[in-house]
């Protein structure tokens, strides 16, 4: 003779508290991960424009001294993402020294600042030493 048993109530109670339990942490974590990356594009901005192919543009803010640099690509364009918010200097830089600046550039949330250097590349230190 075979004897079934179904589980007592308790345990069955048990094991749906703990799936319940698992799928709303599992939840939490996901909405906590998803609120983080959120809040970070929510406080960051960037810049971008046009600048000669090859040479370096520096962001440095003028709040903390935070800075970040990036080569301008083959097609003369460059971009500076995910900058805190805050006022910046934007220094174009040839072979490892600042030709151009362009003092408070202001940062803001979520947003891009163009900044442009019209120059060509070798003539950008004239252009600066001109105005």
């Amino acid at each position: 003779m075979n004897h079934f048993s179904s589980p007592s109530p308790r345990r069955s109670h048990q094991r749906v508290s703990f799936r319940g339990l698992a799928v709303t942490a599992v939840i939490g974590i996901c909405g906590m991960v998803g609120s983080v990356a959120v809040q970070a594009q929510a406080t960051a901005g960037h810049i971008f424009g046009k600048a000669p192919a090859g040479d370096t543009v520096r962001a440095k803010s003028t709040t903390n001294g935070m800075q970040r640099h990036v080569e301008v690509d083959e097609k003369g364009r460059y971009m500076l993402s995910s900058l805190p918010v805050g006022v910046y200097t934007v220094t174009l830089e040839e072979n490892g020294k600042p030709v151009v600046k362009h003092l408070n550039v202001g940062v803001i949330v979520g947003r891009g600042i163009k900044v442009d250097f019209d120059c060509k590349q070798g003539d950008c230190g004239q252009l600066a030493n001109t105005q």
